[in-house]
């Protein structure tokens, strides 16, 4: 279909270009989750010293410009930097690390907001029934789910949509048959409009459009029911 579209596309590479778009990006956003929340659980439950500070700070990271964690990312990964010595620069590992960075901050501090937005009176009746520290942590991030899930929604739009930090250290590489290394749906856009192939950019970006799309209808599919089984539960 895509050959259609184009005369003398080959659709092998749009394909491949959409699988290492989503590949990197999902990684990246799975590894943040998994990073993020812990630290949104903690800093949200607890009340110590400079805890404004480190909320703050999370907040700057939302905002952090990716070609400068490009250039962090390449500085650590090049072979003068301390991971150096394991060839990761130029590869998907090195586009997945860079989107870490950018997601992590994100994620953190929606998640965050979505855990203290819960009502203390949810926590205190927790506590009073006898829950443990882990029993209410649960409840919390249960009630907060559906922030949860539209932060890991954001943390993927910001992954997807990069193009200045991942091109920094994914080199926007591509086989000789055509198929894509570290070439995604937005380095390839900047190349085929560099190029004046226009045409091949606005099928590039329908696809990243579809695929966020579809992200999000997913999302709102997963917290629609999340809700009908809270409303059951009721």
């Amino acid at each position: 279909m895509l050959a259609q579209l184009i005369p003398g596309a080959d659709w092998q590479y749009f394909v491949s270009i959409a699988v290492v778009s989503l590949y990197v990006s999902v990684t990246a956003v799975a590894i943040s989750t998994l990073v993020s929340l812990p630290i949104a659980l903690a800093v949200g439950f607890s009340d110590f010293p400079g805890k404004r500070i480190v909320t703050a700070v999370i907040n700057t990271g939302m905002g952090f410009p990716s070609v400068v964690v490009g250039l962090l990312v390449l500085l650590t990964l090049s072979n003068q930097g301390p991971l150096g010595e394991l060839g990761l620069v130029f590869t998907p590992t090195a586009m997945i690390a860079s989107q870490f960075v950018l997601a992590t901050p994100v994620i953190t501090s929606i998640s965050l907001s979505a855990i203290e937005s819960v009502g203390q009176d949810v926590r205190d009746a927790a506590f009073t029934l006898g829950g443990t520290d882990t029993d209410i942590g649960v409840l919390v991030v249960k009630e907060a789910r559906y922030g949860i899930v539209t932060a890991i929604l954001a943390g993927f739009g910001r992954a997807v949509s990069e193009v200045g930090s991942i091109l920094i250290v994914g080199g926007n590489i591509v086989f000789s048959d055509g198929t894509s290394y570290t070439r995604t749906l937005t380095t390839a856009i900047t190349v085929e409009a560099r190029q004046g192939q226009y045409e091949t950019g606005l099928v590039l970006g329908a696809m990243l459009l579809v695929l966020v799309l579809f992200v999000n209808v997913l999302g709102s599919w997963v917290r629609s029911r999340s809700r009908g089984r809270g409303e059951i539960q009721r």
